[in-house]
């Protein structure tokens, strides 16, 4: 276990490093921020007093060397926009995305689960034709059109709740009934899927063979080892939710990490857009981390590898 998470923060390392020289890079392509943040009468002196402000005067591979070092002591850096440290911003946002991807990931398992076992208990049935087309429609259904129909027919309509930013618990409901349909249907498939195939296997046939009852058979013998992975996507979706959750988070105007990398684009932010990045890759690989570990749980035999 301990070789496997020491290999595993290697590997987060290297990948992080890379990321920062590409994101770096990339950012720097789309243009320069100073047309964005000077107006249209600011003079050539204004031009240069900025440049200096922000480090842009310096060759690229400097900037990149002040950047690294400023990463190491846990400095992302200053908001090109706003000036605020971008440590701090993403701080103030960071729990309310994480709140609406841990309600919205819950609503995916909980729901999933159970409606993928069913679907495999009851394959080829009206039951297991009717998940299946529901789980499809539910990842066919763009975010954006979802969420708006959502608070058509509950904030609109019905005006039984809010349409937008975080006035108490109500105010989550429907954006993480919005993320949280598409990541049912994922999950749904997967477990079918798994639970399909492990049902076929050799031990649940000699566990039936025993006598075990059914019921032991599909949830302590199937849906455990089918459980692998649907954990996996369940981390890659948490993570994505968390941190690149733009789309939804702009329709419900949700005040999280989604709709301020957006900003930053928009406004070419440099440092703020490099230093979300980072910060979503760091989610990325802790919760690959958790996943790795939960597969000992799931798996023993993983634990003596």
């Amino acid at each position: 276990m301990i070789a496997l998470i020491a290999d595993r923060l290697i590997q987060a390392i290297l990948a992080l490093l890379l990321l920062s020289m590409a994101v770096f890079l990339l950012t720097r392509a789309t243009g320069s921020p100073l047309d964005l943040l000077l107006g249209q009468n600011a003079t050539q002196e204004d031009y240069a007093r900025l440049e200096k402000e922000l480090g842009l005067d310096k060759p690229l591979p400097v900037q990149y060397g002040i950047y690294l070092v400023r990463i190491v002591h846990g400095d992302l850096g200053r908001s090109a926009r706003s000036g605020d440290s971008v440590s701090a911003l993403i701080l103030d946002r960071a729990p309310a995305s994480a709140y609406l991807a841990l309600v919205a990931t819950l609503i995916a398992f909980v729901g999933g689960v159970p409606l993928g076992v069913g679907a495999a208990v009851m394959r080829g049935r009206v039951w297991d034709t009717v998940i299946t087309a529901g789980t499809v429609l539910c990842q066919a259904a763009p975010s954006f059109w979802l969420g708006i129909l959502l608070i058509d027919l509950f904030a609109v309509r019905l005006n039984i709740l809010p349409a937008g930013e975080f006035e108490d618990w109500r105010s989550i409901i429907l954006p993480a009934l919005t993320l949280g349909l598409f990541g049912l249907g994922g999950v749904v498939r997967l477990v079918r899927t798994s639970m399909l195939e492990v049902l076929d296997s050799e031990f649940v046939k000699l566990a039936r063979a025993k006598g075990v009852p059914e019921r032991d058979v599909v949830m302590k013998h199937a849906l455990r080892n089918a459980m692998l992975s649907v954990v996996t996507y369940i981390g890659i979706y948490f993570s994505i939710l968390v941190t690149l959750n733009a789309v939804v988070e702009v329709v419900f105007n949700w005040p999280g990490i989604g709709r301020m990398m957006f900003d930053a684009i928009v406004f070419r932010d440099f440092p703020l857009a490099q230093g979300m990045v980072l910060f979503a890759a760091a989610v990325t690989i802790v919760v690959n981390l958790m996943v790795d570990i939960s597969y000992s749980f799931l798996d023993p035999r993983i634990r003596r590898r």
